[in-house]
């Protein structure tokens, strides 16, 4: 019997074969535990992590209305730093609740995927 951490893993390992960021285009990597919410924009050619933001901090609201602030929040640091269009990377996670909040809250923030 395969765990759900497992199948995630599995899933994961799928998607980053498929997809990669640049510096002009880096990954916008989406990791969701059951209290917080994190994202981060990854340059994978040069290993470096440019622009980052979580839920930290950010009280007010469902945990969707939070992500959807972080997304924000990410999307404006990334403008900050020169960044218009990523890669999405969902990390195994469903495309559904929180990291879709997440993934609408960048676009709203002006970032392109």
């Amino acid at each position: 019997m395969v765990t759900k951490k497992e199948r995630r893993q599995k899933i994961k390992a799928r998607i980053r074969g498929r997809i990669s960021g640049t510096a002009e285009r880096p990954r916008l990597s989406v990791y969701r535990s059951n209290k917080a919410i994190y994202a981060q924009l990854i340059d994978d050619v040069a290993g470096n992590t440019i622009v980052s933001a979580s839920s930290k901090g950010i009280t007010e609201g469902t945990k969707s209305e939070i992500a959807a602030k972080v997304g924000e929040l990410v999307a404006k640091k990334a403008q900050e730093a020169g960044i218009s269009a990523v890669v999405f990377d969902r990390n195994g996670f469903l495309f559904h609740g929180r990291v879709k909040s997440l993934a609408d809250g960048a676009r709203k923030g002006g970032l392109k995927f």
